[in-house]
């Protein structure tokens, strides 16, 4: 379904918990967050999505502004915009129950801006190879948009893709060429709010999952030793594909994880979600 959010209309899945005999209560609520240019929703629904709600567990995917089903305006795209989408989001769905944020590479950037500048709307905050919108993140992302853009409208290009990558990579990448020649957003996406360098604006819980051949693997120093409530994994072997290549491991991770804190905001009252969950 699409829901208008603010200044667009937003794609949205919905995956209510599949309710257990004796459950009581409210179950927890996912929200994930997909990557940017080359993906949608869709990336978690054939990975994540249907397994958490079939695990009592409320579930929200949806598709970026410019991405998917969703509405693709020609400019409006700083990340503060893809963050008050989400908010926007949750208010149209009507949701009022602090939400577990699930972020994958960009996906992630938006849902630690949403706990940056939302953090009474936020339960736990999940990055998966992602990185905060900081100073450091803008710099690179502007050089990495700039790339694409140059060089993504090139046959050549696609075809060697096609060929090292795989024909879905190379119709994906002809996608965010269209994207980033039609819209504004690889113009824009870097040069919006940001947060400091330090992480002091992210006070929830933090739950980082990255590959150890990844370069984004540098952060987990400033990570332990910057945020209070922080858990960081790192996969062996892996790169940045760490959701489509360890999608059980990833799994797992998330519903201990959502498992452990809803128990302590419930307290003793989290008995039946512990059931649930197993």
């Amino acid at each position: 379904m699409k829901i208008r959010t603010g200044d667009i209309s937003t794609h949205v899945q919905y995956l209510p918990a599949t309710r257990r005999e004796g459950a009581q209560g409210e179950p927890p609520v996912v929200v994930f967050v997909h990557g940017l240019l080359t993906d949608s929703l869709a990336s978690y629904y054939f990975t994540l999505g249907p397994a958490f709600a079939a695990q009592g567990i409320d579930v929200i995917m949806y598709d970026l502004r410019g991405h998917g089903r969703s509405d693709r305006p020609e400019t409006g795209y700083q990340v503060e915009y893809f963050v008050d989408d989400l908010v926007a989001l949750l208010d149209a769905l009507g949701e009022k129950r602090r939400v577990h944020v699930v972020g994958n590479s960009f996906g992630g950037t938006v849902a630690a801006g949403a706990a940056a500048w939302y953090p009474d709307r936020i339960a736990t905050l999940t990055l998966i190879e992602a990185e905060p919108p900081v100073q450091r993140w803008t710099e690179h992302m502007q050089q990495g948009l700039a790339l694409a853009k140059e060089q993504l409208v090139h046959d050549a290009v696609i075809e060697w893709i096609k060929e090292n990558r795989g024909a879905q990579t190379a119709r994906l990448s002809r996608v965010a060429a269209r994207i980033l020649n039609s819209t504004t957003m690889g113009d824009e996406v870097w040069s919006g709010r940001v947060i400091d360098d330090d992480l002091s604006a992210i006070t929830c819980p933090v739950l980082a999952i990255f590959g150890e051949e990844s370069g984004l693997v540098e952060q987990v120093p400033l990570f332990e030793s910057a945020l209070e409530r922080c858990r960081t994994v790192v996969l062996p072997e892996q790169g940045h594909s760490v959701l489509v290549e360890k999608t059980k491991e990833t799994r797992d991770l998330l519903l201990e994880w959502i498992r452990e804190h809803d128990l302590a905001a419930q307290g003793a009252d989290g008995h039946e979600l512990a059931e649930a969950l197993r």
